[in-house]
């Protein structure tokens, strides 16, 4: 094992690979398991104790679709075909294909880095980059060992907050251009002992018919002021003060395959939470988020047919931040290449999902695209002007801040990562650069 001399501290030198990717959640196990398909020696760092990131440990399930049909790559048809066979229903029969369990996708992605020879070094806090030359020689990482170094050919930054670029040197953007604010964030939970076939036959009594599905996938909402079935419900316990009018602002739940008698919830979202660049206010926003999660499972406990037995399994172990930090690469991808549905010959991935801006402001008005267009990712919103051997996948892409809120969204996420992992190896077998890559020869 060698040494590295980091301001005066030898630190051991724990792995040297061909691909080191920072950050295993959406996008990062993602590129770790297509770099190592590709045939790179492959390492992820993760801060946690599990793969998946938003989707396992902020419980974001089920994946959104793109809209765009047959869209899956190859690494997302293969996490989804592992999952099925895993016991694991992914098909809601209503054109979602991207429901999983929490645990199930932690065990296959981290099974199909780990089956192709790659490694994962968990309960990791990434600290710092070494850069030399316009390259990145090492990253400093703090564990049980102390401060380490791990050396790489090619670096992925898949933290979602552009953690390796920022301190690499990259350019980054904060937020709405004119506002300066973030998306807002959520704290999301999982209930169990939940009686859904008797909240099924509730809600169409009600005549709700904001779901068109049918159990065992099922989806329940409430936004006021939209005539949703269960906001009657909500006022009548605000009303008594059993919940304040900000548990109310966004309310949604959906249920878990393979798990009977359980939802994970799409809320609460946490009003005022649009500083996300903030570690003291993300701190901060968590423990709101629980304080509201209390109300809210004790409301459904004691108004909803069904919740009468139920009860708080856990609170997301990760707060559910949509947006902070953006790469500026070498192409800003921007709300006319949505509008224009703009097709880019280096494309990596394809969408047609809205722009879905979760603040605190009125959201903007912008057009859906139409079943059976789209607009692509280029390659080039994926690399840097001032990092040779850096590319970044999943949300901190290189976009504007509206954009980002139609790319963000998990499928996405994948489909980037997936490019960033094969784009190491072929940097790696070919000796160019990740950013001077001609994506169209890879392709």
């Amino acid at each position: 094992m060698s040494i590295l001399n980091y301001f005066g501290k030898e630190i051991k030198v724990l792995y040297d690979v061909d691909c080191c990717v920072v950050g295993g959640g959406t996008a990062g196990a993602a590129a770790a398991i297509s770099a190592s398909l590709s045939g790179a020696k492959t390492l992820v760092v993760e801060k946690g104790s599990a793969l998946g990131g938003s989707q396992t440990l902020a419980l974001v399930m089920p994946m959104m679709s793109t809209g765009v049909k047959d869209n899956d790559l190859k690494v997302n048809a293969l996490i989804k075909e592992r999952l099925i066979e895993e016991g694991i229903d992914i098909d809601d029969k209503f054109g979602n294909t991207g429901w999983f369990n929490f645990e199930k996708l932690s065990l296959v992605l981290e099974e199909l880095i780990v089956e192709h020879s790659g490694e994962i070094l968990y309960d990791t806090i990434f600290i710092d980059s070494f850069v030399e030359h316009g390259d990145i020689k090492y990253i400093i990482v703090y564990n049980i060992d102390g401060l380490c170094a791990i050396k790489a050919k090619t670096f992925v930054d898949a933290s979602g907050d552009a953690v390796l670029s920022k301190a690499s040197g990259v350019k980054v953007k904060i937020g709405n251009e004119k506002t300066g604010k973030n998306q807002v964030t959520s704290l999301r939970f999982e209930m169990g002992g939940i009686d859904l076939e008797k909240l099924y036959a509730y809600m169409k009594n009600t005549g709700d018919n904001f779901s068109p599905l049918a159990l065992p996938f099922y989806e329940i909402a409430m936004i006021p002021g939209r005539c949703f079935a269960l906001e009657g419900k909500f006022l009548e316990a605000l009303k008594r003060g059993e919940i304040n009018k900000e548990d109310m602002k966004y309310f949604q739940a959906f249920t878990v395959p393979g798990k009977k008698g359980v939802m994970a919830f799409n809320c609460p979202e946490i009003p005022n939470s649009d500083d996300t660049t903030s570690s003291i206010n993300r701190s901060r926003y968590i423990i709101k988020g629980r304080e509201m999660t209390e109300r809210l499972a004790n409301f459904l406990i004691n108004y909803i047919p069904g919740f009468e037995d139920s009860y708080l399994i856990r609170n997301a172990s990760m707060l559910g931040v949509r947006e902070s930090y953006r790469i500026v690469g070498k192409y800003v991808l921007n709300e006319e290449d949505y509008k224009e549905r703009r097709k880019f010959e280096d494309t990596v991935a394809k969408t047609r999902y809205y722009i879905d801006v979760h603040t605190d402001d009125e959201e903007p008005d912008t057009e859906m695209i139409e079943e059976g267009d789209y607009y692509t990712i280029p390659y080039r919103s994926l690399i840097t002007n001032e990092i040779k051997n850096l590319i970044v996948a999943g949300r901190c892409i290189s976009s504007t801040f509206l954009l980002q809120s139609s790319l963000r969204i998990q499928p996405t996420c994948r489909d980037t990562g997936e490019a960033a992992g094969k784009a190491c190896a072929y940097s790696i077998k070919n000796n160019i650069p990740l950013n001077e890559i001609d994506w169209t020869k890879v392709i």
